[in-house]
């Protein structure tokens, strides 16, 4: 997905922090078993699961099964190789990636997926993989399918055509008496009692989690229309609606200029494995925990596996924990500053998917995904539906026991033995609470955000301040005319000849010469008696007009 700051997918993942991290996936041996398989209910796909960090699902392009990413993150089906009986419509486009472009070709080609038939449906072949800095091939994909809103389609918006729309706007628009929704369960590797597989369903819910549907429906909240390029799934929390290692709130102001006080945007994203929140409430997660560092190079926080630290969300008063052996990871390989192993903190301060727009304060990926079956509702983001046209929601159903959790933790990581509540396990006060430093680049990235996501605010205001300062000109200039006019007016008054006659006592003034000589008889003037201006021998003039003697 392209927009003016692009939520990164899976991909953005592997570059930004597998590759900074240095840690080995690898697929597992029953991953292409797990996907061969039909997973139970019509149209149920089963999803497999490399490490807790990609989720892969399988689709037939003209004719060929290619296992694609799953990106709720992202709108555009590109994938690599060869596709038979695809065809080439003569455009081009390139999709960016943290580890390289996503450049080629668009063709159309007939597209299976969940048990449903796309004719035509628009993709983007990718011949050079060469830019990725990953052999996606070794990691068990081949492609990336979007299930995002139409309207982050870049193929969409290259095509115009209806064969360029999204694959599941293109699945409901041909299946107008279904309900236009996805839903999603994601399995946990290394849990013993996490299902062998996930699920992804079209249309249907699981039989055993059907109970989803009385979750409460959490409005998806709209971006601005000039920018729905970057609308994702993503709603509010709950007020104070993330609870601590503590089972505080943390309280953390939202970057949104519209979202209320004490509430967070939340985006909702697949492609994610982990999940981005804002860097406070990062610092208040970990920075407790004893023997918990900031990793400055690969900018995450990591502590010593035999931590366990309580996190729960909040979202339509419901609560939904997070199980301890997703809020940190053994997967990476990491080690601390004396050289010893550690997990990393998987709710990491956002960087590189910082909303610049101010769209969102925090992308939940994998990590929390893996506590909840999911169902996203496409409502009126499908254009070409006839029915279940109402707002897109999500809704979304805790499936983690706090106490089970507890326990398979203990058995994960302590080997059976329960040291949870040792001394040596303590929070650190408050007041010992460490923080991670802010880079200039965040810094930077703050500030713009700070002018960008207000830039409606912005508008408006320098529209109303050019209005008024037209205004005021206009103003001045009608007044500075209007007193042109009465001074040309003035000027231009005839005498009164409505006037009344001289008083009894005015003196007759005659005027008998002139500075070099004498008047003539016939210019002497004398007022002996009121003149008849009527007479047809006076003739006005501009000194009669001003002057009165």
């Amino acid at each position: 997905m392209r927009s003016l700051l692009p939520v990164l997918s899976l991909l953005a993942l592997l570059a930004a922090h597998a590759r900074a991290l240095n840690f080995n996936v690898n697929v597992r041996q029953r991953a292409a078993q797990v996907l061969a398989a039909r997973a139970a209910g019509q149209n149920a796909v089963p999803v497999a699961n490399t490490r807790n960090s990609e989720y892969i699902a399988n689709i037939t392009l003209g004719g060929r099964q290619i296992p694609v990413l799953l990106d709720t993150g992202s709108s555009d089906l590109w994938v690599t190789g060869s596709v038979p009986n695809a065809k080439d419509v003569g455009k081009s486009v390139s999709l960016s990636y943290a580890v390289g472009n996503a450049a080629g070709d668009v063709y159309t080609a007939q597209l299976e997926f969940a048990n449903y038939t796309v004719q035509d449906q628009a993709f983007l072949l990718v011949q050079d993989t060469s830019s990725f800095s990953v052999d996606i091939k070794s990691q068990g994909y081949e492609g990336l399918i979007g299930l995002g809103p139409n309207t982050g389609s870049v193929i969409r918006d290259k095509l115009d055509t209806a064969s360029a729309d999204s694959v599941l706007d293109r699945i409901f628009s041909q299946n107008t008496t279904s309900a236009n929704f996805l839903t999603i369960l994601l399995n946990r590797d290394g849990d013993p009692a996490s299902p062998a597989t996930g699920q992804l369903t079209i249309s249907e819910v699981l039989p055993q989690y059907s109970n989803i549907t009385s979750m409460p429906k959490l409005p998806v909240t709209k971006v601005h229309k000039l920018t729905d390029e970057d609308q994702h799934w993503q709603v509010y929390t709950d007020v104070d609606g993330v609870l601590g290692p503590d089972g505080q709130p943390i309280k953390v102001d939202s970057i949104v200029p519209s979202a209320p006080d004490g509430q967070l945007v939340v985006v909702f994203d697949s492609g994610f494995t982990l999940p981005q929140v804002p860097r406070d409430m990062a610092d208040a997660i970990y920075g407790r925990v004893p023997g918990a560092e900031y990793n400055e190079a690969s900018e995450v926080w990591t502590v010593p596996c035999d931590q366990l630290i309580p996190l729960t969300f909040k979202f339509g008063g419901i609560e939904y924990p997070i199980h301890p052996l997703d809020v940190s990871s053994s997967d990476f390989n990491m080690v601390n500053s004396l050289g010893n192993p550690v997990c990393v903190g998987t709710f990491q301060p956002i960087t590189s998917a910082f909303s610049l727009l101010g769209e969102y304060d925090i992308i939940l990926g994998m990590a929390f995904l893996r506590n909840t079956y999911t169902l996203l509702d496409y409502g009126n983001f499908m254009e070409n539906t006839a029915s279940d046209r109402g707002d897109p929601y999500v809704q979304l159903l805790p499936i983690t026991d706090v106490n089970a959790a507890h326990q398979d933790f203990v058995k994960v990581r302590l080997n059976g033995i329960d040291t949870t509540n040792d001394s040596a396990h303590a929070l650190l006060p408050a007041d010992q609470m460490q923080h991670s430093p802010i880079s200039e680049a965040e810094k930077k990235k703050r500030y713009e955000e700070m002018i960008l996501s207000r830039w409606p605010y912005i508008f408006v205001g320098c529209l109303a301040f050019v209005l008024i300062v037209a205004g005021l000109i206009t103003w001045r200039c009608c007044v500075h005319r209007k007193k042109k006019r009465e001074a040309k007016s003035a000027a231009m008054r005839l005498p009164d000849t409505s006037a009344p006659p001289r008083s009894p006592g005015a003196q007759a003034i005659s005027f008998s010469r002139l500075e070099d000589g004498m008047m003539p008889n016939n210019y002497q003037m004398r007022e002996s008696k009121a003149h008849d201006y009527r007479s047809s021998d006076y003739r006005p003039s501009f000194a009669s007009s001003r002057t009165r003697v």
